[in-house]
């Protein structure tokens, strides 16, 4: 009963990130890279407080995809992904974006092994692990088309680590609860000391 039980959670699993995929037009290789990185994510060592893979088809996979409902995440040559913890939204929008460069930024040595460990699990060739905090990559400086960070830091700064690394007219894509008004107005403040502006916040529903 025991092995019948996982292989009616495995398909489980299947089915709903196949229904994710499908959702954003995602290349087929994606479904094998990202039931692998599942397969991580469910390790104790794994940086994050959700190991079901059931739970994590959601809050993991499908809310690093909605990133896709940006239009300039198609087009990026670069993306960095700041505090990439254990490659969420990195590892999955490098995945589901094979043309693009996506770079792992994070400061935690710990946390650098794990993304090691699921990038050669998931066989994506065009992630790349940097070991090194956000304001110290000094080879990111003017390059990436977006960058991305969820649930890293309060938005101005988050605008402060982003706005050295993007290039002209790329875009932060920050993955946000609740923002008070207190922080909304201090990021409009520190966006136009900074260069950037303010595009849009979205609700999205994974």
């Amino acid at each position: 009963r025991y092995v019948l039980a996982m292989e009616a959670v495995s398909r489980i699993v299947e089915e709903r990130l196949a229904e994710v995929l499908a959702r954003y037009d995602a290349p087929s290789a994606a479904m094998s890279a990202l039931s692998k990185l599942l397969e991580c994510l469910t390790r104790p060592q794994a940086p994050t407080a959700v190991h079901d893979a059931r739970r994590g088809v959601d809050i993991h996979i499908a809310d690093s995809l909605v990133g896709l409902e940006v239009p300039e995440m198609h087009g990026a040559h670069v993306i960095a992904d700041l505090g990439a913890g254990a490659g969420l939204p990195g590892l999955v929008l490098a995945a589901a974006l094979p043309d693009s460069s996506v770079a792992l930024v994070e400061a935690s040595a710990r946390k650098c092994d794990f993304l090691h460990q699921a990038v050669d699990a998931m066989g994506v060739g065009n992630a790349e692990v940097v070991w090194s905090r956000a304001e110290e990559w000094a080879e990111g400086m003017s390059r990436c088309d977006v960058v991305t960070a969820r649930a890293l830091a309060a938005m101005p700064v988050l605008s402060e680590y982003a706005a050295p690394l993007l290039r002209h007219d790329g875009v932060l894509v920050a993955w946000k609860g609740a923002v008070s008004p207190a922080e909304a107005a201090d990021e409009r403040v520190a966006a136009a000391h900074l260069g950037l502006r303010v595009e849009s916040v979205r609700s999205v529903d994974p």
